[in-house]
């Protein structure tokens, strides 16, 4: 028997150790909210006691948008006034947790702070309220809401791409951020209001490329507010043919949260 295996494998194992070590330097194994508990890398360096405080979304929800419907339930359940009165480009809209505290921090630290380690953190969350939705239907692929050439460069990086990558992973379908497009560098959405965020990315999105599409997609962002940069995006997805359009987001704005801080969206 060879002695070349063994050998190797003690290299590689050590090789292992010295890399985890190095990462641990670099991103120490503390939780990077609270800083007081063990967060691992794998955790997205967030510990089960700040994990515990995100609020996820749950109980009666409008069909349309996903809005938590508060006070008393329309008896049949159906679409929420809004959408009644104007209905969003998309199918189906939802989101995993409620877009405050923990869930917020960590997804303005990701976008802004350039601390890449809540991307794990935040998809995964994304992954725990999505797949068990979207498993059992067939679903072409997902769609990241795309940045401008502009603010990717700023930022290096689309936060939208980080989060869904892992949940098109899990089902199996292919990651699609070639058919849409930012064609303008929009204002900052945080500082609108719902008529002005509307008129703001009205524009904004173009398909690219003479791709056409067929079946059911999935939109995927960070933070659903008005739905306005959703529904720009589902806009182009129907030119371009699809047939059914799910948003899927990983908080949502509600009326009981905190409101987003004043970022660039």
């Amino acid at each position: 028997m060879s002695l070349r295996s063994p050998i190797l494998a003690r290299c590689r194992h050590a090789l292992g150790g010295m890399a985890r070590g190095v990462v641990g330097l670099v991103y120490p194994q503390v939780c990077a909210l609270c800083h007081e508990r063990r967060a691992p890398p794998e955790a997205g360096h967030v510990c089960d006691a700040c994990r515990d405080r995100l609020r996820w979304i749950s109980g009666p929800a409008c069909p349309r948008c996903g809005l938590p419907f508060s006070g008393t339930v329309p008896s049949p359940p159906g679409p929420c006034a809004e959408c009644r009165e104007s209905p969003p480009p998309w199918d189906r809209a939802r989101a995993a947790v409620h877009a405050e505290g923990v869930a917020l921090e960590a997804i303005h630290r990701l976008k802004y702070g350039r601390e890449p380690w809540f991307a794990r953190f935040l998809a995964g969350v994304l992954v725990e309220a999505a797949l068990p939705d979207l498993a059992g239907r067939a679903v072409q692929g997902l769609v990241p809401v795309p940045l401008h050439p502009v603010r990717r460069r700023e930022r290096e990086f689309n936060q939208a791409e980080r989060l869904a990558l892992p949940l098109a992973r899990a089902l199996g379908v292919p990651l699609v951020a070639d058919q849409v497009r930012r064609v303008e560098a929009t204002r900052n959405q945080a500082t609108l209001d719902r008529k002005e965020r509307l008129l703001n990315v009205r524009s904004a999105f173009g398909p690219q490329g003479d791709g056409v599409l067929r079946g059911h997609w999935v939109v995927v962002d960070d933070v659903l507010t008005t739905g306005a940069t959703a529904a720009a995006v589902a806009q182009v997805l129907r030119r371009l043919g699809a047939d059914e359009i799910t948003v899927w987001a990983v908080a949502r704005a509600t009326s009981d949260a905190g409101p987003p801080r004043d970022r660039a969206a």
